[in-house]
Parts: structure tokens; sequence; C-alpha cells
């Protein structure tokens, strides 16, 4: 009689042995918020900057959000740099005789 092991109760090799990966709450985690295009070049590069932050850890997301915020305040400041269209004409009179009383 032999004393050896039959091959079903053998154990299986490590590689041979599948586990399902461990959930790290602390691990990057992307948001999944949807980014829709604007149409300004400067906000829409701000947004797609945005998605940076899904790959990083939460300590890496303020230099991400402090980037966007820069660069969208800076789109803002420009807007407000161009010259506009020229402003109506009023329809009332702007000399400084159509102030005074009437006697």
């Amino acid at each position: 009689m032999s004393e050896s092991v039959p091959e079903a109760a053998a154990v299986p090799p490590a590689a041979a042995i599948v586990t399902e990966p461990e959930s790290d709450p602390a691990a990057p985690a992307p948001v999944g918020v949807a980014r829709t295009a604007t149409g300004n070049a400067e906000v829409d590069a701000g947004l797609e900057r945005l998605a940076d932050a899904d790959h990083l850890a939460t300590d890496g997301h303020v230099e991400v959000y402090e980037d966007v915020h820069r660069g969208l305040r800076d789109a803002l400041t420009a807007l407000d740099a161009r010259p506009g269209p020229p402003a109506p004409s009023s329809p009332y009179p702007t000399s400084p005789m159509s102030h005074q009383s009437r006697s």
C-alpha cells in the first residue's frame, strides 16, 4: 500500500489562486463627474485639467484645484480687458443745463 497523497487533494500552486483585489478607500478613484465643453478654449482646458485629480490621492487635489482656479480667474480677467462694443447713446440729454430746475 502506498501512502501518497491523491492529486485531487494536492495544494494548487500560488499562481493558480485567484483573489479579489482589496479595496483601498484611500486609493485614487475617479469621481465620475461629466465635464461638458463650454466652447471657451481656456475654460475647457481647465475642465480637462480637473480630470487629473481623478488619478491623484486626496492631498494632490489641492494643487490641481488651485491651478484650475488660477486659469479660470485669468480667463475672466481677460474678458474684462477686452474692448467691448461701444455703449449705446442715451436718449436723454446729458448736458449740465438739462439738470437745472426750470423756474
